[in-house]
C-alpha cells in the first residue's frame, strides 16, 4: 500500500481528488470508496485520519476553492488609492480576467448534480463575501461620495449574489446568447446604482467564459 509521509500533501491530494470527482460526478453521486479508488493506494484510513466525513471534504474543497478569490478581494478592499466605485470595478475586472477561471469554466461542476456544493458557495457568497469584503467598499464609497445607497448591507448582497448565481451559467445552464442579455441586465442595474463598473472589455471576457463553459456542456452531452 501506497504511503505518504507528509500530512499536507495527503490533503492535498485527496483534495484535489474529491474536486475533480465532485465536478465530474457531483458530490452526491461521488462516494468515499470513489475517491479512495484514485488515490494510487492510500487506504480508507488515510482519508479519514484527516477527515470525519464526506461533507467535511466538501467544506474543505469550498474553502480551497473560494481562498484565493477572497485573497484577491482582501487586497483590492485594503488598497488606499482607490474610491469605493473604482475597488468595485477593480474587484470584477481582477476575478474575471483570472486565466485560472478558463481552467475553472472548462471544468465548468454540474451544481445540478451538487445541491450541497452549491449550498456551501452560495453560503459563502452571502456570508463571508459580501459582509467582509463588499460592503466594506460600498460603505467607503458612501464617504467618498462614489456610491449613493442607504442600503450598503443590502446592495453588497444584491451585487454579489447576481454576479455569482444569477450570471452564472454553471447553475442556471443559460445559453451563451441568455448569458449575454444577463450582462446587459447587470450593467443597466449597476449604472442605475450609478456604478460603471460592467464595460465591454469585461462583457467580452464574460462572453468568452460562457463560450468556454458552453462548449464543455455541449461536450458532455449535459
Amino acid at each position: 500500500m501506497a504511503r505518504n509521509k507528509n500530512p499536507e500533501e495527503t490533503i492535498q491530494l485527496i483534495l484535489d481528488v474529491s474536486t475533480r470527482l465532485f465536478m465530474e460526478k457531483g458530490y452526491e453521486y461521488t462516494s468515499v470508496q470513489d475517491i479512495i479508488n484514485h488515490l494510487g493506494g492510500l487506504s480508507k484510513g488515510a482519508i479519514y485520519h484527516h477527515f470525519k466525513s464526506k461533507e467535511d471534504i466538501l467544506i474543505a474543497v469550498t474553502e480551497r476553492m473560494t481562498s484565493e478569490s477572497n485573497y484577491l478581494l482582501e487586497k483590492i478592499r485594503d488598497r488606499s488609492d482607490l474610491s469605493g466605485r473604482e475597488k468595485l470595478k477593480a474587484i470584477f475586472r481582477e476575478s474575471i480576467c483570472r486565466p485560472v477561471q478558463d481552467e475553472i469554466f472548462a471544468v465548468a461542476p454540474n451544481f445540478h448534480n451538487n445541491p450541497k456544493l452549491l449550498f456551501s458557495l452560495l453560503d459563502e457568497t452571502v456570508n463571508e463575501v459580501a459582509p467582509h469584503y463588499i460592503e466594506p467598499i460600498i460603505r467607503q464609497g458612501i464617504e467618498d461620495g462614489s456610491i449613493q445607497t442607504e442600503y450598503p448591507k443590502e446592495l453588497a448582497e444584491l451585487i454579489i449574489l447576481v454576479a455569482n448565481a444569477w450570471m452564472n451559467p454553471m447553475i442556471l445552464d443559460d445559453t451563451p446568447e441568455e448569458s449575454y442579455r444577463k450582462f446587459m441586465v447587470f450593467r443597466q442595474m449597476m449604472e442605475g446604482f450609478g456604478l460603471d463598473i460592467v464595460d465591454d472589455k469585461l462583457l467580452n471576457r464574460l462572453q468568452e467564459l460562457v463560450v468556454i463553459y458552453d462548449k464543455k456542456k455541449q461536450g458532455s452531452g449535459r
